[in-house]
């Protein structure tokens, strides 16, 4: 897409992140994402890319966090009005340069059901890791 800037995350963009995760349905608030992770995530390795078009205007987002072993890429998404349009390609691009100048594994995980990033992850040459389950614990009230 012409007119695309993608750059490291800012504290201004905040709102316009959260905006696109909870349109995306990739997180919010109920997740633990917020500023304060985001920013804590960034000081520990990590970075958040946004895409903005030419108004300045974030339309997509890509979270990396870092284990210290590999970059995990999470919270990739592209608002709505402006997907499959090539943004998330180049978004991904970008986020792989990042792991490949860090000279780390990138790793993420999808919905099964979402068959363009799919799709999108295979052509950029993620390969399938297998049957694993992923499971999460976020409430630690009944441990």
């Amino acid at each position: 897409m012409k007119d695309l800037i993608i750059r490291k995350y800012q504290p201004a963009d905040y709102s316009a992140v959260l905006d696109i995760w909870l349109k995306t349905g990739l997180g919010g608030p109920q997740r633990g994402d917020n500023q304060k992770t985001i920013e804590k995530s960034i000081k520990l390795g990590g970075m958040l890319l946004v895409a903005e078009i030419k108004n300045g205007h974030v339309v997509a987002t890509s979270w990396m966090t870092f284990d210290g072993r590999r970059l995990h890429l999470h919270h990739f998404g592209v608002l709505p009005k402006y997907q499959q349009q090539g943004i998330g390609r180049m978004l991904a691009m970008e986020s792989i340069q990042v792991a490949k100048r860090k000279n780390i594994q990138m790793k993420l995980e999808v919905h099964r059901s979402n068959r363009h990033a799919i799709e999108l992850y295979k052509k950029l040459g993620f390969n399938y890791l297998g049957d694993y389950l992923v499971y999460i614990m976020r409430d630690y009230s009944e441990v």
